[in-house]
């Protein structure tokens, strides 16, 4: 896998405790290794990790070589907070954003500046100008709360034109819908880079939680044969099953023409790095 068909990039969240960065910094010099375009740290919902994001941003950006890039959302944001943010990453020379919309809260709040994800990217846009490289979501199997795939799709557009520079997908298991979604961007003239987002497998159960509640649908083929081995408690199989499936994917997305892979590491180094030293294999193996 050479740096000129793979952008990579990776994953981590702040930890309710502070004192856990130094072992979330660790894993993040480990991927270092692999020279990735960026590190991306994420939100809580509702704003309820603001600070933990902010605190473990700076402490990455300052102890590994690889850009650092925030998540921000706008659920129940203030333009005054997003000010302060902005005015907070600059002055550190965090140069990269994830922009969301985030999470809604379960419990009733008071209503922020921006209900989109787009209203914030145009906002910052018109703050800041080009001082920011700007990243979105993007859902291939489209976001669970859309009324339709093309009301989902018109919002993605409606996030590109505001002022995204990339996107960076849900996490999937079926390179079609990957492939269908970027398509059908391209016929909506957007043309921005839209790079897959990859979750290791390595546990059954939380998969299933996890994909539950994004909306992430995990192939019956796949699915089955998890739960059976679960069933079992046979982890070394899910592990070793997990890593094949997905080694696969990512080498089919990368052939055909996918720009990189973000991977979701749930703040751990080992289960993408046997996924890229597969990718690193197989490239050789062609050669």
């Amino acid at each position: 896998m050479s740096e000129q068909t793979a952008r990579l990039s990776f994953e981590f969240f702040p930890t309710m405790e502070k004192s856990n960065n130094g072992k979330i910094i660790d894993a993040a010099k480990l991927c270092a290794q692999y020279q990735p375009s960026f590190f991306s740290v994420t939100f809580g919902a509702c704003g309820s990790n603001q600070d933990k994001t902010k605190d473990l941003v700076f402490d990455m950006n300052a102890q590994t070589t690889i850009p650092t890039a925030p998540h921000i959302t706008c659920i129940n944001t203030a333009k005054s907070d997003i000010d302060q943010l902005l005015d907070s990453y600059k002055q550190k020379n965090i140069q990269n954003l994830v922009v969301l919309r985030g999470d809604k809260p379960k419990m009733p709040v008071k209503k922020g500046h921006f209900q989109y994800a787009n209203e914030l990217v145009q906002y910052i846009r018109e703050k800041t100008g080009d001082d920011f490289n700007i990243g979105v979501a993007a859902y291939p199997e489209y976001h669970p709360e859309a009324q339709s795939p093309e009301q989902d799709l018109h919002h993605f557009i409606a996030k590109a034109k505001a002022g995204a520079d990339y996107a960076i997908t849900q996490y999937f298991f079926n390179p079609d819908a990957y492939f269908f979604f970027v398509d059908s961007c391209l016929e909506k003239g957007v043309s921005i880079p839209i790079i897959p987002g990859i979750m290791p497998i390595t546990n059954y159960k939380q998969l299933l939680r996890f994909s539950t509640q994004c909306g992430a649908d995990i192939p019956r083929w796949i699915l089955e044969r998890l739960k059976s081995y679960d069933e079992r408690g046979d982890r070394m199989s899910i592990r070793e099953f997990g890593e094949q499936v997905v080694s696969l994917m990512c080498e089919t997305l990368l052939n055909n023409g996918a720009p990189g892979l973000h991977f979701y590491t749930l703040n751990r180094f080992e289960p993408s790095h046997h996924i890229l030293q597969n990718l690193v294999l197989a490239e050789m193996k062609r050669q």
